[in-house]
């Protein structure tokens, strides 16, 4: 595995997560071509798979989002860096990470709806607003939405709508009634200090030790907690998966390969959370468990008096809270596609926003998820990490413009193609994803 181009002393490694006003800066160096003068992130955005799945069906697929991509990037190779400090360094290919799902399913680019089809970008009266209608639920609230009894086509209805409201006030209406739902924010407002997870201590820190063998008890599901897990199951931790035995894994649904591709070798554990013995059970998981790893409303797991407020903590634990928008924040909800777009990362298309890859601030989540967790166990633990997607998704869509130009997206015998001063590169599908992350 390659150096990270931002060549960080070990004892700065280990202060990493507290440095967190300055995270992405500290990840980027001047120059995005240190360590090899022929990367350029748009030939490596056009070559992840994220280029052919942003932008409209009938148009050019989008370089807007390229330095995103070369963020991440880094943030792999940081992480290669930091574990490898730890007992096993993760090789870790952001491309695959980010957009092997959609090559695994054979999504492509939809414009202003989302690969996976469950998320819509919907102009306002004053910009645009992502909503999600993922589960039945949602369908059911439409109605309530729009003030009415009653929608035959509830995403015709939205369309029809949606021009009597500010983006603003349709998001917040949507929420209340808990449908995901977001604003896309003003591009000028978009900062690289925004910090993508705060810190608060919540026991005392303990000798720094490598991740070989440290219990990762693993409550979350779908995609940001799982790639989180899995990583830092590659890197040796030993990782427990636990289920409630009336809700499993919504990644279970569809193509078994998914839910296989973050879990394997690992452990999984189906408890009824309802019954006096399964809160017994997850209680005495919890108690030992080095990592901790949700993805919960603050609230469901303080209702079972489980919360990372309800347990006492031994030195050096780090427990990881994935939200939508930060634990400040616990009824916002959001998924991958509505979160990106909370957070600003969008591609453009003239003036117009589209959808970014695929749900792109749920694996990035848990990039970062990782990042986080390896650099607090490698400073000595002790935390709670308050991690959120809309927060992930504004520090990258705040990375750098690229540092070079101009680049030309051209078509050619039925293919794209990215025209750079170096070479040219072809706009490649994404590939399917395959291990996710492996020792190196």
């Amino acid at each position: 595995m390659s150096e990270p181009l931002y060549r960080a002393p070990a004892r700065r490694l280990g202060a990493q997560w507290l440095t967190v006003q300055t995270w992405v800066t500290s990840l980027v160096p001047p120059t995005w071509h240190t360590d090899d003068a022929d990367h350029c992130q748009a030939l490596a955005w056009a070559a992840s798979g994220g280029m052919a799945l942003t932008g409209h069906a009938d148009g050019a697929p989008l370089l807007s989002p390229a330095p995103a991509f070369g963020l991440a990037r880094e943030v792999t190779r940081m992480l290669g860096r930091v574990t490898d400090e730890m007992g096993t360094c993760v090789d870790i290919d952001p491309a695959e990470a980010l957009f092997g799902r959609a090559g695994l399913l054979g999504f492509r680019r939809r414009g202003q709806r989302s690969a996976g089809g469950a998320s819509r970008l919907l102009r306002t009266g004053d910009g645009w607003c992502a909503i999600t209608l993922a589960r039945a639920d949602d369908l059911d609230s439409v109605p309530a939405l729009l003030g009415t009894r009653q929608v035959d086509e509830p995403w015709a209805a939205l369309e029809a709508a949606a021009a009597q409201w500010s983006a603003a006030a349709l998001a917040e209406r949507a929420q209340l009634l808990g449908i995901p739902a977001a604003a896309v924010p003003d591009r000028t407002t978009l900062s690289a200090t925004v910090p993508p997870w705060r810190t608060t201590r919540i026991a005392a820190p303990a000798p720094a030790v490598s991740l070989h063998g440290r219990l990762v008890v693993d409550l979350s599901s779908l995609w940001a907690g799982p790639l989180c897990a899995r990583i830092l199951g590659a890197a040796g931790a030993r990782v427990v998966k636990v289920e409630s035995a009336h809700r499993r894994d919504g990644a279970r649904v569809g193509d078994p390969r998914f839910f296989e591709s973050l879990h394997a070798g690992h452990e999984v554990r189906v408890i009824d959370f309802r019954s006096d013995s399964g809160r017994t059970e997850l209680a005495e998981l919890l108690d030992a468990a080095d990592i901790v790893i949700e993805a919960s409303r603050p609230r469901a797991l303080a209702q079972l008096g489980l919360g990372p407020r309800d347990r006492p903590h031994r030195a050096g634990r780090v427990w990881l809270s994935l939200t939508g928008y930060g634990r400040a924040e616990p009824l916002h909800v959001a998924f991958g596609d509505d979160a990106a777009v909370a957070g600003g990362l969008v591609g453009w298309a003239g003036a117009a926003p589209v959808f970014c890859g695929d749900a792109i601030a749920d694996p990035l989540t848990g990039l970062c998820g990782a990042l986080a967790v390896a650099c607090a166990v490698r400073a000595g633990g002790g935390v709670l990490l308050d991690l959120s997607m809309r927060a992930v998704a504004a520090a990258f869509a705040a990375a750098p413009d690229l540092s070079h130009g101009p680049h030309s997206v051209r078509s050619d015998g039925g293919e794209w193609f990215v025209d750079c001063s170096r070479r040219t590169q072809v706009v490649a599908a994404p590939r399917p994803l395959d291990k996710v992350a492996t020792p190196c």
